[in-house]
């Protein structure tokens, strides 16, 4: 009386290009920062424009109406960028917090939160695996540093601090993002890198509607 589905939540693409938006953003004057300590934070409320990354989309935010079309223009010049779009989600569709545009990512590339322009003025976060505090998704909190000697040591004395109830932080991220060589996003892939969905029924489900309905109707009946 079971019935097994197996479905994937998103298909892997290579990737080997990282495109710094908020970089290039803040070579413009548009990004804003704040110094903590020494280290640089991104003001996103005192920015004029900044970018919000999600693996190979980003939600670009304009502040100032009167560089609405320059930034847009900035995005879709931009090396690594294939388009723009106004309604990522589709018509009638999305949130009142997403982007005022939507950057894609060309094939092979993909967006970074980074904002920084030295590594040494890198927030302390950025070192950390902190999904909270970091405007956007890092998927170098995958890697452990390459450049670190005997990480696992340093991972086996932050447990022990933390056991001891001493504040630590596990600074074992990198900061290199040519580390990265997996991603996901686009919405036109090819066919051996989108989602999979095995069930009976010989479905031949092509959308994320798609696939609601037929979950809905093999549990449900």
């Amino acid at each position: 009386g079971v019935e097994v589905v197996l479905l994937s939540e998103y298909g892997i693409s290579k990737v080997r290009q990282p495109v710094h938006l908020n970089r290039i953003f803040r070579e413009k004057g548009w990004i804003q920062i704040k110094n903590e300590l020494g280290l640089e934070l991104l003001d996103a409320g005192a920015s004029r424009a900044f970018a919000v990354a999600d693996h190979q989309v980003a939600h670009v935010y304009v502040r100032d109406e009167s560089i609405r079309k320059e930034v847009r223009g900035v995005v879709e010049s931009t090396e690594g960028v294939a388009e723009v779009r106004e309604n990522w989600f589709g018509e009638g569709i999305g949130g009142q917090r997403g982007g005022d545009f939507v950057a894609v990512s060309a094939p092979g590339a993909w967006f970074t939160y980074y904002y920084w322009m030295d590594d040494g003025l890198a927030p302390d976060f950025a070192r950390t695996v902190d999904i909270h505090r970091k405007p956007g998704y890092d998927p170098a909190e995958l890697h452990l540093d390459p450049a670190l000697s005997l990480p696992r040591l340093k991972v086996a004395a932050f447990l022990l601090r933390k056991k001891l109830g001493l504040r630590a932080l596990l600074r074992v991220i990198p900061l290199d993002a040519s580390l990265v060589r997996g991603s996901h996003g686009r919405d036109e892939v090819p066919e051996d890198e989108q989602p999979v969905l095995v069930g009976p029924g010989g479905s031949s489900v092509t959308s994320a509607e798609g696939v609601f309905g037929y979950l809905k109707s093999r549990c449900l009946g």
